[in-house]
């Protein structure tokens, strides 16, 4: 996750340093919410590739030995898990209910909930950046629930918070926690090539060093 996180770092740092500027959008600059609006996207995504909450694939794979927990071997002692259960929340009658599930069943869930933890510090290193700039606005992840479409909570309906709500709530408020077609053109308008040295487009800040510690108007190549 490494060069995702330091290329976001650096959009989120100069969204901060426009804010101080004037409008974001009439510089160049992508808006914080659509920044976020974007991460709410691609987080609940990425949830759903680890599979369903309750899972006796994982199960099956955690006997073999072709699964583990994140750092199976330095964080656990039992490493048969034959005993545990996992409590989490699925839908039941239109309501969210606590379940037990064997641990075993449910290893998707804890790595997916260690996955998430990882994010959180993405997300509390662009929080920094913001918060050197001077800025109160924070980022943050939506809730595990929201906008799934695969596991416990496939063809379900939660806002930003993991709050279960109607169909028709979720399509009337959708375009304040996912980017609209407006907001995607918006930002495939500001992808154009910038190949001056010294230069750099002005929706992303420039990184704090060059390749191998060279400035970051070296002209590493010449035609």
């Amino acid at each position: 996750m490494f060069v995702g996180d330091t290329g976001l770092n650096r959009v989120v740092k100069r969204t901060a340093q426009l804010v101080k500027e004037g409008d974001v959008r009439e510089l160049g600059g992508i808006p914080l919410d659509i920044i976020q609006k974007h991460i709410n996207f691609w987080f609940s995504y990425s949830l759903d590739l680890f599979g369903g909450e309750i899972s006796s694939n994982s199960a099956d794979f955690f006997a073999a030995g072709l699964k583990g927990r994140y750092k199976e071997q330095e964080q656990y002692e039992d490493h048969i898990v034959a005993e545990q259960n996992f409590t989490m929340k699925v839908v039941e009658e239109g309501q969210l209910k606590d379940r037990e599930v064997a641990m075993r069943n449910a290893l998707n869930e804890v790595l997916r909930t260690e996955y998430t933890r990882d994010c959180e510090k993405g997300l509390a290193r662009w929080n920094k950046a913001l918060a050197d700039e001077g800025m109160s606005d924070r980022l943050f992840l939506p809730n595990s629930r929201f906008h799934r479409h695969l596991g416990e909570y496939a063809g379900h309906h939660f806002d930003i918070e993991g709050k279960l709500i109607s169909a028709e709530e979720f399509e009337r408020r959708k375009a304040e926690w996912l980017p609209t077609m407006a907001d995607r053109e918006y930002v495939r308008s500001l992808m154009h090539p910038v190949v001056e040295p010294g230069k750099i487009a002005n929706w992303i800040a420039p990184p704090a060093t060059g390749i191998k510690g060279k400035p970051f108007e070296f002209e590493y190549v010449r035609l």
